[in-house]
């Protein structure tokens, strides 16, 4: 018998021209669609956004300067300090300049969506603290196969992300559920003190010179307030170097603490950090006294404070303090029945924002086939020129 081992044969990889994303889209500054005012409410219609990780910041009644971008003419919307991107077929105003509004090049065809996806295939993170798009991410160079296939590769990985949309829809709905057990449990008759009486310390953080590119790209996490957004904080976008630290007065935060963004969008909006990390000046840190109150009673607390904790605000950007923090009123039952309303909490919690556990660990799944077989799909060999 012959025992040779046999293989089939590898199919080989398809060459195919490679293009720059530069050439294939071209950009626009979001001046004239900057939002004004950030007294958002879910009552308005026009939502403001964000390239960063929340997307939605909040809908303004703003009529002037909408971009009207639509299923026939979308756009995608970059941010030129983190590379992240999203795209859009709404009309919307934006947060900052820090943006750009990417459109297909009309002299070139090819299936915008076919970009999109891959460019979310490229793996790229930013060194240091500066705009990225016409210096660098426009010079990356994606695979450009024929018109058909590209369509055909855009179909089939849209099929995955109309999925994890659904679920999406769903974990949203929990949500809201959420939101209202929380206001029944924090309906309770008991002692009422402030934040800054069950705090050890309070204080905010800083920002080295974003011209310094010395101070970023190093090993410590720098947190900003975009970042901030009712989750457990295990990473952050942006990392700055020692140098950056001891030129700034950033300070060090411990674990376990709960953040509250004082300026801009995400104002009121609160974090707890599960990593040592620094801040920038517009974070109120706070170090909660374990003696007197549970950190999460606090950072559920403020969560379910949000809207009257933001009416505080002053300015035509939605501008806290430290010291409407600290004055800031919460209840203070016993650390025993404060444990056992974060224990009911962080149970319903788990199962609307723990990526290990119901919904957010399906969706976290239906990601990673995602990228699985785009990363498969979009495997082509650079054809010679």
């Amino acid at each position: 018998m012959d025992k040779r081992v046999t293989t089939k044969p590898v199919k080989d990889i398809e060459e195919v021209p490679y293009r720059a994303l530069g050439s294939l889209l071209n950009y626009e500054q979001p001046g004239k669609y900057i939002v004004k005012s950030t007294d958002y409410n879910d009552a308005f219609t026009i939502p403001v956004l964000t390239a960063g990780k929340s997307f939605i910041l909040g809908y303004t009644d703003e009529t002037d300067g909408i971009y009207t971008a639509s299923k026939q003419e979308p756009v995608i919307i970059f941010d030129d300090f983190t590379t992240s991107f999203h795209w859009v077929e709404f009309p919307f105003k934006v947060k900052s300049s820090a943006m750009k509004i990417l459109k297909p090049n009309k002299d070139v065809i090819f299936s915008f969506r076919f970009l999109y996806h891959a460019m979310k295939s490229i793996k790229y993170s930013p060194q240091e603290h500066s705009r990225q798009w016409i210096q660098t991410y426009s010079n990356f160079r994606v695979p450009f196969p024929s018109y058909e296939k590209q369509v055909r590769i855009a179909e089939k990985l849209d099929a995955f992300t109309i999925l994890k949309a659904e679920l999406e829809a769903e974990l949203e709905a929990r949500a809201s559920q959420f939101t209202y057990y929380r206001e029944y449990l924090f309906d309770i008759d008991s002692n009422s003190s402030k934040i800054g009486n069950v705090c050890t310390s309070i204080y905010s953080g800083g920002t080295p010179k974003s011209t310094r590119s010395e101070y970023y790209g190093g090993q410590i996490p720098w947190l900003r307030t975009q970042e901030v957004n009712y989750t457990d904080i295990e990473e952050t976008d942006v990392y700055i170097t020692d140098l950056g630290f001891k030129n700034s007065s950033t300070k060090w935060v411990p674990p376990n603490s709960v953040i509250v963004a004082m300026y801009g969008a995400t104002a009121a909006r609160v974090a707890i950090n599960k990593i040592a990390l620094t801040t920038n000046q517009a974070c109120c840190n706070l170090i909660v006294d374990a003696k007197k109150a549970s950190y999460r009673f606090v950072f559920h607390w403020l969560s379910s404070e949000y809207e009257r904790l933001k009416a505080l605000s002053e300015g035509a950007q939605p501008n806290l303090n430290i010291k409407k923090i600290k004055d800031y009123p919460i209840p203070l039952p016993s650390l025993a029945i404060q444990n056992e309303i974060v224990d009911k909490l962080d149970r319903f919690y788990r199962l609307t924002n723990d990526f290990k556990v119901g919904l957010p660990a399906e969706i976290a799944a239906r990601q990673k086939q995602y990228e699985y077989y785009r990363d498969k799909l979009l495997t082509f060999k650079e054809k010679a020129a």
